[in-house]
């Protein structure tokens, strides 16, 4: 099978490509022609998935998903949520985003967040979404280079290691992300 990721994030496409059994071949939005940059202008982390993924159904007529991602911190009410992306502007700069974070967390004891994963699948005329969510906490300081996005500072619960000090394939097996490629790979399944 063929689908396509409504993505342009290459870390995005490689994490869920790991994810995915060998029967699925992932399409990127580059192999189908898209370079467009499909708005994100929904006020959910859900509505932006079903956005991007609309958008390759009506363009391209083609089976696709799309995801969103939100980190919510506990002690700003939710921030960044579906701005996590562009928190600190719309040059998306993950360091810039970081920091921002943690000054609004610098004078909180509460350092607890979630990042939350919304996939949304349009496949044969129907569309399904499926949810990952993770609990943890945020550092007071970045560590590691892996990863992406936020990971440098959310430590998993149950975990003694940020995002960004974990293999990606470490991190693929309990992260927001792929708890919910895992009920897309397991819908796909059936």
């Amino acid at each position: 099978m063929q689908i396509v990721f409504a993505s342009n994030n290459p870390n995005k496409v490689k994490e869920i490509q790991l994810l995915l059994p060998k029967t699925i071949t992932l399409l990127s939005l580059e192999a189908i022609g898209c370079i467009k940059d499909i708005p994100e202008t929904a006020q959910t982390i859900e509505g932006n998935a079903i956005l991007k993924a609309n958008y390759i159904t009506q363009n391209y007529n083609l089976n696709c998903f799309a995801d969103d991602t939100g980190l919510e911190v506990e002690a700003l009410n939710g921030e960044p949520g579906v701005y996590s992306a562009r928190y600190a502007g719309n040059q998306r700069n993950a360091n810039d985003n970081m920091d921002k974070l943690l000054l609004n967390l610098s004078d909180k004891t509460n350092r607890k967040a979630q990042f939350k994963t919304t996939i949304c699948l349009n496949i044969e005329g129907q569309q399904h979404l499926f949810e990952g969510i993770i609990k943890g906490t945020i550092t007071k300081e970045k560590k590691g280079n892996q990863g992406f996005g936020y990971d440098p500072i959310f430590i998993p619960d149950g975990y003694d290691k940020t995002f960004a000090e974990m293999t990606i394939q470490e991190k693929s097996i309990i992260s927001h992300r792929g708890l919910a490629v895992e009920k897309l790979v397991a819908f796909l399944n059936e």
